[in-house]
């Protein structure tokens, strides 16, 4: 992990929270997820960490992991 990488993670909403809230069950009960990452200054980051690493399960920036595949394709489309 560089020290960019783990200068952003020092920096997140989500740190010291309990991890399981970022690992909903489903798309519905990532609402409190979402909220945590609204208000973050490192959403940016994190979201493109999960894109660039294809993350296929929690909230990453405040994206599922639908959404985020979704970010994919738009992104495959415009390129």
């Amino acid at each position: 992990m560089s020290a960019t990488e783990i200068a952003w993670r020092q920096l997140g909403a989500c740190r010291g929270l309990e991890p399981s809230i970022f690992y909903p069950d489903d798309d519905d009960d990532a609402l409190e997820a979402k909220s945590v990452c609204a208000d973050c200054r490192v959403r940016v980051a994190c979201l493109e960490h999960a894109l660039a690493r294809r993350e296929k399960q929690g909230v990453w920036g405040g994206a599922t992991e639908r959404e985020r595949r979704r970010i994919i394709r738009q992104r495959r489309r415009t390129a």
